[in-house]
C-alpha cells in the first residue's frame, strides 16, 4: 500500500493510523534515505500509542523506550552494520511491546524471519512530500 504525505503533519497522521493496527509483538521496520522522515514516523506511532514523552532519534543510544498504552522500543541502526543481538534481545522487546527499527536494511536477513511486521519504506519526493510504502507481513 502506498500513501503520499505532503507534510510532516501528514506523515505523523499516517503513522498514527498504522499504530492503531499494532499490538505487542509487532515489528515496524523503517527504511529510506537520511531526512526521509523515519524518526517523524516513529513520533506518529508514539502518538497513536498514547505516548506523551518527546520522541528523539536513538542514533547514539541505539534504543529508546517509551511507555504508553503499550511499550514502544525505538531502535536506530544507522551507526551499526547489523542488529546487536548479543547486547539487545529483540525477542524480549517484542514480548513487552512494539519495536520500531530505523535502518533495518543493514541486517535484512536477520529481520526477515520476524513476523508480524510492517515494512515502511519512505522516499523523498520533494522538500515536503514523501511516498510511504507499507508492506504488512503477518
Amino acid at each position: 500500500m502506498r500513501r503520499i504525505s505532503r507534510s510532516e503533519k501528514g506523515t505523523l497522521q499516517i503513522a498514527k493510523e498504522v499504530a492503531q493496527k499494532l499490538t505487542s509483538g509487532w515489528l515496524v521496520l523503517l527504511s529510506g534515505e537520511l531526512g526521509a522522515g523515519k524518526t517523524c514516523f516513529v513520533k506518529g506511532l508514539a502518538d497513536g500509542l498514547g505516548i506523551k514523552e518527546h520522541v528523539t532519534s536513538p542514533t547514539f543510544t541505539i534504543v529508546n523506550q517509551y511507555q504508553g498504552d503499550v511499550t514502544l522500543f525505538h531502535v536506530d541502526l544507522y551507526r551499526l552494520s547489523c542488529f546487536p543481538e548479543e547486547d539487545i534481545s529483540l525477542d524480549e522487546m517484542l514480548k513487552e511491546g512494539i519495536v520500531a527499527v530505523e535502518w533495518w536494511e543493514r541486517d535484512k536477513e536477520f529481520f526477515s524471519n520476524y513476523r508480524p511486521r510492517v515494512e515502511v519504506h519512505m522516499k523523498v519526493l520533494d522538500e515536503n512530500s514523501r511516498e510511504i510504502e507499507l508492506k504488512w507481513i503477518e
